[in-house]
């Protein structure tokens, strides 16, 4: 079994290392962009979908997954900040308050053959911050290249007060989401390849 990770993300490579899969990473080019009126699952869908299939149809040979997350608050969709402001804005809507972390997940067969996709979701509450706080944060350089500026698996663990669903989608890649997909694709995970 050849597996690709169509995703440059150094989070989703941790990921599937920490679980014991041998893979190959082969990072999408598409361009991450929202379409009008798309919901949150709508377009963490469309782009693991998309970043999947263009992998794909170089890796024929190969199982690729395609994987993309976003947080979700107040009817708006918080990607990677585009600076420090940016960044320290995130951070001051999510302190004190609950969020959605959505992540689509989609796995495409050799030949395209075999195509599952799913959407997870997973509800996370941040305590509340000082500006003081959030500009030591930013400045640390951890929120920068996170969905909603912050790494519930490095420095921003500490800012976290709940999280009610799984944990490795708010990392960026659920787990056992993706493992009962192999499984249902006839990929054995617990051999290795």
């Amino acid at each position: 079994m050849k597996l690709v990770l169509a995703s440059a993300s150094p989070r989703r490579r941790e990921l599937l290392s920490a679980i014991g899969l041998d893979f190959e990473v082969v990072p999408s080019r598409i361009v991450e962009q929202r379409g009008e009126d798309e919901t949150p699952e709508v377009y963490v869908l469309r782009l693991s979908q998309e970043k999947a299939e263009e992998v794909s149809a170089k890796r024929q040979d190969s199982w690729v997954i395609g994987a993309d997350t976003t947080v979700f608050i107040d009817n708006a969709i918080l990607e990677k900040p585009t600076d420090e402001a940016d960044a320290a804005r995130m951070l001051r809507l999510i302190a004190a308050r609950e969020h959605t972390v959505f992540t689509g997940v989609t796995l495409i067969g050799p030949s395209a053959r075999y195509r599952e996709s799913r959407v997870v979701s997973t509800r996370v509450t941040i305590i509340g911050l000082t500006d003081e706080e959030i500009t030591w944060y930013v400045s640390t350089g951890e929120p920068m290249d996170k969905a909603g500026a912050y790494a519930v698996q490095g420095i921003g663990a500490m800012f976290i007060s709940s999280i009610n669903g799984n944990y490795t989608n708010v990392v960026g890649l659920p787990l056992s989401v993706l493992f009962d997909m192999m499984r249902r694709a006839g990929i054995d995970p617990l051999k290795p390849s």
